[in-house]
Formats: structure tokens, C-alpha cells, sequence
């Protein structure tokens, strides 16, 4: 008896749990988004820091799926349209953002066809190349709810523009810039009283054309344009750690002329590096937007520059980049309540990949030892070296090479390089033109983890923007 009333106790419990979330509504959500971060990136990041039974904090969350990333009219996608799959859940062209799917980046009435950019400025028509169509950020913010985007590149980059800017081509930033100024004649009337919080690089584009480095064509500063709306602007590291989120409820902060420095550079000891850290970015942002109780808020969070360390094939910079990520979502994970939906994924792959047979606990930045005959050497003497495996060429090979990139080099004897340097770049199979940084994406299917309310649809095999339906619905907007 005893037993069975215990049983209708937790009913009503357990009802009210369930009902608390049974539209699948969560009150706030927080979007990562690791740029280039492909399964091998988050495994060799894993390894490299945990070791091969470790786990990431991305990997804590209890929802995991795989996400097609093509575009529109590609089979490997940029992060313009990817990043736009997952706001808007539209697909569209390569280098377009949060337009619709028959907008074309290039005039493709020219012979041949030209991008609708001329150095930072957007030189797309008026009429006649698609249309806006409505981001998670900007539906948020119609729902009243507080929104933010945090990122390591420039806050007009693909990436953040997608979340709250709409253009037929991603490289006219000083007008995407314009469209999140309020006050300014381009300003997007969709974002209303404005994103709450913007953090990143890139002030290039907010600065008159009369300040050293500004690749803006005019004189007009949005850096005062915001301030004049009541926005807090910082430029420094010194500065955003003096901002006291209690009392900050419009933030832009903007730390670097270009992107933001790679975290290896960032953190090194003794670097006079002045920028915040991606997990100290992401905790002010939440706790400046959390403060809006009664609707809550959104929040994207990109890990931008692993994507970048990767072009170059610099893996070690990649890896370090994606630690930065994950400390972020780790930070994050602290601070969220139980109404926030956490999603992590990432736009789209590139060709790094593993090679070789080498031993448990071979460095993931070393050479590919050759497991048999490392396990006979340990097995007489188990501070023995690892035996090298080599290729037809005879010479040893690093675990980690790229299948393409700019790094033209002859075939060279590794065993006396430290492939484990901050500034190794590793082997790559197609040589590209353009030299280092050259390195293509590639357009495998990138992993997706979440958490939270609404997380019980993210599961299998999902094209990219199946995921903006599972959000919006999650929202409940």
C-alpha cells in the first residue's frame, strides 16, 4: 500500500515536469556554432587534451545527431548559407545570408559572372534577387526576448551576420555592419531596440574611412551611432572585464581591427594580447541577457577561428581554437538554467583526417608509430620509443594531414621536426593554388549535440535546416 501511494505522489510530480516542457518550449536558447568543426576535429581535439576514453563538454549533452550541410547550389557549402540553413531554415546559395533560396550572390548577367561586392561594400540590386527571410535571432526578438552573438571573427563575418543581417553577398560587410547600427538609414527594423549584446572582432567596419585601418568608405562612425542609442562600447580586454553586467544592458564590444586572435596566440604566457577569452565573452553575454526574466533570450556563440587555423592546415591552432569553444560551452553549462535549449554544431567540415594504426596514447599532433612493432620494443622495455610507421617514400608521417591545401612542399624526413610546433602546418594530399590558408571545406556531415527542453528532436540523420524548426518550435515563436 505504502508502496502504491508513493506512486501517486510522484505522478503529480512527474506530470508537472513533463508539462513544463511538452510543446517543447524552452524559454532561452543558446546556438554554438563551431565553424569548420567536422567529427574529426571534435575527435582529434578530444584526444589531444583528454586522451582517447576522454570527453569534451560538447560531448556531456544528451542529445547527439548527424547534419547534412550542402547548399542550395553546392555540394560543399560556405558558412554564409550554413550558418543561414540554421537561422532561417532556408536553403540558399554559396556566400548568400538569410535571403531566399533564388538569390544569387553574382550577377550572373555579366560575362563572366561578377560577386555583388566591391571591397567591403555591397553592390547588390535593390529588387529583383530574392528577399529577407526571418532569423531565430530576429523572431526572438519580436518575442520579446533579449538576443545576443558572441564570436572570435569579425561580427560582420558569415557566421554572426547570418543571425541578424540579410545580404545576397556575405563579403559586403560594411553594410551588413549598417544593418545592425540602430539609427542608421540600412538598419534592419526587424531587430527592433537592437541585438542586445555584440561581441567579436572587426571595428574596421564601424570606424570612419579617416581611422587608420577602416575599410569603410565613408565617414560615419557606428561605434558612435550605438553609444548615442545607450549601448556600452568596449575596445580592449581591460574594458569588457570592467563592464559590470548587473547594470550593462546593451553591450557591444569590438577587440580587434580584423578577427580576434587565435586562442594559442591569446593565452600564450607572457602575450599582450588584449582581448577576452571566448568562455569569458559567452559568461558576460549571458549574464547581461538573463537578466530579462520575464521572456528570456537568445544567444549564438561561434567558435569562429577554428575554422581558419584549418584553411591553413595548422592543426595545432585548430585544436587549441576548439578547446576555447568547448571551455565556452562548459562556461555556459554552469550558467544556464533548466528553460535553456543548448545546441552545438557546426557549419561544415574540412578535409583533415587521421592516418595510420598508431599505439593508444601516440600524440595527436606526432608521428603515426607503427603498432606492432612499438608493442614488441615496449613489451622488452616499456620506456621504449615508438617505432615510426612509414610511407612507400620510406619517410614517417604525422597522424593528422590534410587531403588538400597551400602548403607546397617536398616530401622531407619528419623524424628530426617537431610536428607538435605551434606553426607546423601538416602534409596535404591536392596542392591548391593560393598558398597557406588555401585549404578547402569539405562536405562531409558535421555532428550536432544538444540539451534542454525541446532537445528530443534532435536525433539521426537531419539536413541542416530541419534544425531552425526544431528551435523555433522549441520557443515557442
Amino acid at each position: 500500500m505504502n508502496s502504491i501511494l508513493k506512486q501517486i505522489a510522484i505522478v503529480p510530480l512527474t506530470l508537472a515536469a513533463l508539462s513544463a516542457h511538452a510543446a517543447g518550449e524552452a524559454k532561452n536558447m543558446i546556438f554554438f556554432l563551431g565553424d569548420g568543426m567536422g567529427p574529426t576535429t571534435v575527435t582529434a581535439t578530444r584526444i589531444y587534451k583528454y586522451g582517447e576514453a576522454g570527453k569534451l563538454s560538447m560531448e556531456t549533452l544528451s542529445r547527439t545527431a548527424r547534419i547534412k550541410t550542402f547548399s542550395q547550389d553546392a555540394q560543399t557549402t560556405d558558412s554564409a548559407p550554413s550558418m543561414a540553413a540554421y537561422m532561417t531554415g532556408v536553403k540558399m546559395n554559396n556566400e548568400v545570408i538569410s535571403m531566399s533560396s533564388a538569390t544569387s550572390a553574382y550577377n550572373l548577367a555579366a560575362n563572366p559572372p561578377t560577386p555583388y561586392f566591391s571591397g567591403a561594400n555591397s553592390t547588390c540590386p535593390a529588387s529583383g534577387n530574392g528577399s529577407a527571410v526571418a532569423t531565430l535571432l530576429e523572431l526572438a526578438k519580436a518575442a520579446g526576448k533579449s538576443v545576443g552573438a558572441v564570436t572570435t571573427t569579425r561580427i560582420t563575418h558569415a557566421t554572426p551576420a547570418a543571425t541578424y543581417a540579410h545580404i545576397c553577398h556575405r563579403d559586403g560587410e560594411n553594410r551588413i555592419a549598417e544593418q545592425v547600427t540602430p539609427g542608421h538609414a540600412n538598419y534592419n527594423a526587424a531587430l527592433g531596440s537592437g541585438v542586445d549584446v555584440l561581441l567579436g572582432g572587426g571595428w574596421r567596419h564601424f570606424v570612419p574611412s579617416t581611422t587608420s585601418g577602416s575599410k569603410r568608405t565613408d565617414a560615419t562612425d557606428l561605434t558612435a551611432m550605438f553609444q548615442t542609442v545607450g549601448y556600452t562600447y568596449v575596445n580592449s580586454g581591460a574594458a569588457f572585464n570592467a563592464v559590470d553586467a548587473t547594470t550593462t544592458s546593451k553591450l557591444i564590444g569590438l577587440f580587434n581591427k580584423d578577427h580576434l586572435n587565435y586562442e594559442l596566440d591569446r593565452a600564450k604566457p607572457g602575450s599582450a594580447i588584449d582581448e577576452p577569452s571566448l568562455a569569458d565573452m559567452t559568461e558576460k553575454a549571458l549574464k547581461i541577457l538573463a537578466k530579462n526574466t520575464a521572456k528570456g533570450y537568445f544567444l549564438m556563440v561561434e567558435g569562429g577561428r577554428i575554422d581558419h587555423a584549418l584553411h591553413g592546415t595548422n592543426a595545432k591552432r585548430a585544436l587549441e581554437d576548439t578547446l576555447a569553444f568547448d571551455e565556452a560551452i562548459k562556461r555556459a553549462l554552469s550558467l544556464a538554467d533548466a528553460n535553456t535549449l543548448i545546441v552545438v554544431t557546426a557549419d561544415h567540415d574540412h578535409t583533415m583526417t587521421f592516418n595510420g594504426y598508431s599505439h593508444k596514447g601516440n600524440p595527436i599532433l606526432g608521428l603515426t608509430s607503427d603498432i606492432v612493432p612499438t608493442a614488441v620494443a615496449r613489451k622488452a622495455n616499456p620506456a621504449a620509443a615508438a617505432v615510426n610507421a612509414k610511407a612507400a617514400d620510406g619517410l614517417p608521417y604525422t597522424t593528422l594531414v590534410f587531403g588538400n591545401g597551400g602548403n607546397a612542399r617536398q616530401r622531407i624526413d619528419l623524424g628530426a621536426v617537431d610536428t607538435t610546433a605551434d606553426n607546423y602546418n601538416q602534409d596535404v594530399g591536392v596542392q591548391m593554388a593560393g598558398g597557406v590558408g588555401s585549404e578547402t571545406h569539405g562536405g562531409g556531415d558535421v555532428m550536432l549535440f544538444a540539451k534542454g527542453p525541446g532537445n528530443a528532436g534532435f536525433k539521426g540523420t537531419m539536413e541542416n535546416v530541419k534544425v531552425f524548426g526544431l528551435a523555433k518550435s522549441a520557443l515557442g515563436l
